[in-house]
């Protein structure tokens, strides 16, 4: 399937769960909407700067309705060309069994001003799993895109995280992931932190992130800050 296929095929996928959601009047009551919005010191994603070590405004919505999920999300980022923002969209199904949470879906990830023949958009299809154990919760996922970001094709990322917390309003988390790339060099990533809520609305989140990439300055240790609101 070539890349454009598979881009209108995602966006399909999303679209027709986002119009399943919304469209049944029957369904409506059922749908759960949440609204996001957040600043970040530094947006980065599997442990490479997205905005050119600088903060990042983003926002999303997420529709539930039973099982299924839908959404969209937004923030700006600087690869040092024309593009300034990254666009996510996503759908999929959550679930349980033998006391895991089982969570299957889809990513489109689309960039604002792309240049011509940068090659940026990509999907990605996701399954992970979860279990809280005490005021633990233990987790991994997997994520494959057969068109990646830029030069690479197959990609595959896969993660294990993990969650506690210590005391009310507070969490200790933190994630160990590998990234395999088919052009490119694989790398691993990790990242840890400290989270409070502020209010049942508002959170911080104090997050240390880094990799085993040399030389590149967006894949250097960093320590972000981050503030969110729900609602």
């Amino acid at each position: 399937m070539t890349k454009s296929l598979f881009r209108a095929a995602a966006a399909a996928t999303v679209a027709a769960a986002l119009i399943g959601l919304s469209t049944p009047a029957s369904a409506q009551s059922d749908v759960q909407v949440a609204w996001n919005v957040g600043v970040v010191s530094d947006y980065v994603f599997r442990g490479f700067s997205q905005t050119g070590e600088d903060p990042a405004i983003q926002g999303g919505v997420d529709l539930t309705s039973g099982a299924f999920y839908a959404g969209a999300w937004a923030s700006n980022v600087d690869f040092g060309d024309d593009t300034d923002a990254e666009i996510d969209v996503y759908g999929g199904y959550r679930t349980e069994a033998g006391g895991f949470a089982l969570d299957f879906g889809v990513i489109g990830y689309l960039y604002a001003g792309e240049p011509d023949g940068a090659d940026y958009n990509y999907a990605e299809f996701k399954a992970a799993a979860s279990r809280a154990v005490g005021p633990a919760t233990f987790g991994a996922a997997v994520y494959y895109s057969p068109d990646f970001f830029g030069v690479d094709d197959e990609a595959t990322y896969a993660e294990v995280n993990a969650a506690f917390s210590p005391a009310d309003k507070w969490t200790i988390s933190g994630a160990v992931g590998k990234q395999w790339l088919n052009v490119t060099d694989d790398y691993t990533t990790w990242n840890a932190g400290v989270g409070y809520a502020l209010t049942d609305k508002i959170g911080v989140d104090v997050r240390y992130y880094d990799t085993d990439v040399d030389g590149v300055p967006g894949a250097e240790d960093r320590v972000v800050g981050a503030i969110k609101l729900a609602f």
